[in-house]
């Protein structure tokens, strides 16, 4: 069988366009965040994410996957302009989007539910997370743990609601024999991200992987490339995460880089290889190795 690629970037955090000033956003998240982003943008290039982007074109994967931080401060002119930049990618069907803390930074102006991202979020299903999409053999069971925080807060939480929709549809899938990829912004496994920036119910989100199973989890937010896992009801479910897709090599933070993930039928169950890319001080993208989930 040839294998389903999947291609996961995330924390793209796209320059944002021109903004105006608007009183409301004295008052809120942004105005704090704008003045945060004059001392880091820096560490957020968009030649950088072109590249990178450029790089998954290029080897034309079957689906792509972006866990969170599309922009930077929710506004609507940053929503449009991210829309505009998915576009770029190819087909909303081939692309899905779950939102991160900087995409619901404020609530107050803000497009509801993602609405101009609606396409990259479901198959048209409307309502709220989780959505369900399936291609092929795998099941992207795509969450939102995307919500307005206090200030300096950066925390997740998907609210008993969504964690158990999350819980039928992880066991449905698995009765139907797919490959099941949780798609959140936010770590699940703990200790990967401090307090003031962690998932508030990860451990109740843990408790429906135990029970439920998923064959994988993808992630962003740590900026970082990382391989953790959680309990699942036949061992551990692997957990990856990669570093902002924007973030220059040489630079604050690890490198841009984004993960091709070949997923297989191997007898009874699945082969999982992975192939990190990443980019280089002089704006190439190189493979930086491979390894297979067991």
């Amino acid at each position: 069988m040839t294998a389903f690629r999947l291609a996961h970037l995330s924390d793209l955090q796209l320059p944002p366009p021109p903004l105006p000033f608007r009183w409301r956003d004295v008052a809120s998240k942004r105005l704090l965040s704008r003045f945060a982003w004059r001392r880091k943008q820096h560490r957020h290039v968009q030649a950088v994410l072109d590249a990178i982007a450029g790089d998954v074109a290029a080897l034309a994967p079957d689906h792509v996957v972006i866990t969170g931080d599309v922009i930077n401060f929710a506004t609507p002119e940053e929503f449009e302009a991210a829309r505009a930049w998915l576009e770029t990618l190819g087909d909303p069907a081939n692309v899905t989007v779950s939102p991160g803390n900087h995409d619901a930074l404020a609530a107050v102006g803000a497009p509801r539910s993602f609405a101009p991202w609606r396409p990259w979020l479901s198959d048209g299903a409307e309502g709220d997370f989780p959505h369900l999409r399936v291609r092929g053999p795998v099941a992207l069971v795509n969450l939102s743990s995307a919500l307005p925080t206090a200030l300096h807060l950066a925390q997740g939480t998907l609210g008993a609601t969504q964690i158990e929709r999350a819980r039928e549809m992880l066991r449905e899938a698995g009765e139907r024999g797919l490959y099941r990829v949780v798609l959140i912004h936010h770590p699940v496994a703990r200790g990967v991200v401090p307090g003031r920036k962690e998932l508030t119910d990860a451990e109740a989100f843990r408790a429906v992987l135990a029970e439920a199973g998923a064959e994988l989890i993808l992630h962003g937010h740590a900026h970082e490339a990382l391989l953790t896992g959680t309990r699942g009801p036949a061992g551990t479910i692997p957990i990856l995460a990669v570093p902002a897709a924007s973030t220059p090599a040489g630079g604050h933070g690890q490198p841009a880089r984004w993960n091709e993930i070949a997923i297989s039928r191997d007898g009874s169950g699945f082969r999982t290889e992975v192939t990190a890319r990443g980019i280089t001080p002089e704006m190439t993208v190189e493979e930086l190795g491979r390894f297979v989930l067991r």
